[in-house]
């Protein structure tokens, strides 16, 4: 009986442990808003398709910004709030500075959103929806985001200076980075896929055109017509050369040639660990497709508020 009640006492303190590990995870739901704000990814989903009939770009602009607010200190849109006389935002970290954009296209539909269901609806689960919005707007995959996020009532320009990815790293930098929010080396590769659709600045890619071997010379040479040694720094070039305004695998077709714009982009097929996976997807579009989707709701998934943590900004510029 002893060793029965025993057994019972572990499988219950398994449980507990389970539960509590998936907690943060387990409130968030896509049905979060059924009742409250039945009508929200509606809303969301016309005003990126305005964004995006406006401006192509402004697809990959939104998934950006997404991905720059997930790595620093979670999903909270702690990106987005401004720099103000007494407060530090992440706006003007070093990754973010003269680069991330999108934010009018944000209040835009929080505007929106709060005319429908005023002060429910976070900031956080806004740019997750928006994120996917311009994703399936560009011919990509979609997925069911969950939802229930709240927002961050600080931000960390720090965390954002140390903790976004470079797009000098190498490979083992790139998956210590993704390790450390809980992503996959594989979640790496696939979510690296995003840089299908979008533009990168001269400054970001110089040094790959000019000094690194492993690139094709006749793509080093059509770069380079546009991104001088010196000056230029923000003339942009395409990130896909081939679609770039179009979710495909062709970003890993150009791996493949020796064609990836960023350094951080050509070390995932440069005789290292992801290279078979660099392959696959090139060959296969729906694999690359189901993973990125799968992958997008694990990053969406990093350290999120919920329940009482938090706030539910009125304008994702400012704290309440």
């Amino acid at each position: 009986m002893a060793s029965i009640i025993s057994t019972l006492t572990l499988s219950n303190a398994l449980l507990i442990l389970l539960l509590s590990c998936c907690a943060a995870n387990a409130q968030l739901s896509a049905n979060f808003y059924a009742n409250s704000c039945p009508n929200l990814q509606t809303i969301v989903r016309n005003a990126m398709t305005q964004a995006v009939n406006r401006e192509t770009r402004m697809g990959a602009s939104i998934l950006r910004l997404f991905f720059h607010d997930c790595f620093v200190n979670g999903c909270d849109a702690s990106i987005l709030l401004d720099d103000t006389a007494t407060f530090t935002g992440e706006k003007n970290a070093a990754p973010n500075r003269n680069s991330v954009r999108g934010f009018d296209v944000i209040d835009t539909i929080k505007s929106n959103v709060e005319a429908a269901c005023n002060a429910t609806v976070s900031c956080a689960d806004i740019l997750a929806l928006a994120a996917r919005d311009g994703v399936v707007l560009l011919g990509g995959p979609t997925w069911q985001v969950p939802l229930g996020r709240r927002d961050a009532r600080t931000a960390s320009q720090s965390a954002a200076n140390s903790q976004i990815p470079s797009p000098a790293s190498n490979l083992a930098t790139l998956i210590s980075s993704f390790s450390s929010k809980g992503l996959s080396a594989r979640d790496l590769t696939a979510l690296s896929g995003g840089h299908t659709i979008g533009q990168a600045r001269c400054t970001t890619f110089r040094a790959r055109i000019y000094n690194d071997t492993n690139i094709d010379p006749n793509f080093a040479a059509t770069r380079r017509a546009n991104c001088p040694a010196s000056g230029g720094d923000n003339n942009l070039a395409p990130l896909d050369i081939q679609t770039p305004a179009r979710f495909d695998n062709n970003y890993y077709r150009n791996l493949v040639a020796q064609r990836g714009l960023l350094h951080s982009d050509q070390e995932l097929f440069n005789g290292g660990s992801q290279d078979a996976l660099v392959q696959t997807y090139s060959n296969n579009a729906n694999t690359f497709s189901s993973d990125f989707a799968a992958a997008m709701v694990r990053m969406g998934n990093i350290s999120p508020l919920t329940g009482s943590s938090g706030e539910i900004r009125r304008n994702c510029r400012v704290v309440n």
